[in-house]
């Protein structure tokens, strides 16, 4: 996945929608300069790629870059690019704030992650719909770097059953009838039911759930769930849901579901960045 020129068009002009005034009235004479990119931490450098594409749009030489997903230490370069100081000055904060942002989500990723996997090893990251408005492109892109993965990218391509679509049932018996009709044309997707309790995800696995999200519900509670699972419905994956952190991802991970589904990697810290610039 990549984010195209458009939409990287439309990202520059936010912040260059004609000029850069500072630069225009400072009227220095022409210089050819270099800027370099680089971390004050270790990180998982996530949207190089388009980083790189921004400084070329803006009519830059980009010297080097880092592909995505490779693991940077302290003071690596992410990206080196060349050209007029005019171009270079415009290239440079877009592209910086740009990586910071990408590379911040996919390094806290990679932490949950791991963390995760320290009490489950199979367990995977999923990321909710929660991304901020008019970013998701861009988010889910980053967290991809980190390794984790999109639980849902929207309404159209999964189906899944909350408490506010069974509220629309006159009873249960209805809502089975209707989950027995849903499985009969449900032939590609997975049917997903949101459960949050032990005694209603026993209900929903015997209507024929694939996949039961449990939401806010205490570890001891999900462990019940996974156990009962396990002997009766095999093959059902269970997801824990609500208030995952990397704080608590570990002990979530420890009961043994499948996947922790978050919101939180969309509020990640920035990752440190810093630049140089030289006269070429």
């Amino acid at each position: 996945m990549r984010l195209n020129d458009t939409e990287l068009w439309e990202y520059i002009r936010e912040d260059l929608p004609y000029f850069d005034l500072t630069t225009h009235m400072l009227e220095l004479p022409a210089k050819e300069v270099t800027l370099s990119i680089l971390t004050r931490q270790n990180i998982v450098c996530a949207c190089s790629e388009e980083a790189a594409r921004i400084a070329e749009l803006l009519g830059c030489k980009v010297l080097a870059f880092v592909p995505s997903k490779t693991q940077l230490q302290k003071e690596d370069v992410l990206l080196e690019f060349k050209g007029s100081h005019e171009a270079v000055h415009e290239a440079w904060r877009l592209t910086q704030i740009l990586l910071e942002y990408a590379c911040g989500m996919a390094t806290n990723a990679q932490k949950m992650l791991q963390n995760a996997r320290t009490e489950n090893p199979n367990i995977q990251i999923l990321t909710t719909r929660k991304s901020h408005p008019f970013a998701k492109r861009f988010s889910i892109r980053s967290l991809l770097c980190g390794g984790v993965y999109p639980h849902r990218l929207g309404l159209s391509e999964s189906v899944l059953i909350f408490p506010q679509h069974r509220e629309l049932y006159e009873n249960a018996a209805a809502f089975s009838e209707a989950m027995k009709k849903l499985k009969s044309e449900c032939i590609e997707k997975k049917l997903v039911i949101e459960s949050h309790s032990f005694e209603d995800a026993k209900e929903m696995l015997a209507l024929g759930a694939d996949v039961l999200q449990i939401d806010k519900c205490d570890t001891q509670t999900l462990k019940e769930i996974v156990t009962y699972k396990n002997l009766h419905f095999p093959h059902v994956r269970i997801l824990a849901a609500g208030g995952i952190n990397n704080t608590n991802a570990a002990v979530f991970a420890g009961t043994g579901v499948d996947a922790l589904v978050t919101s939180a990697l969309y509020q990640s810290p920035m990752a440190d960045l810093t630049s140089k610039l030289v006269i070429s």
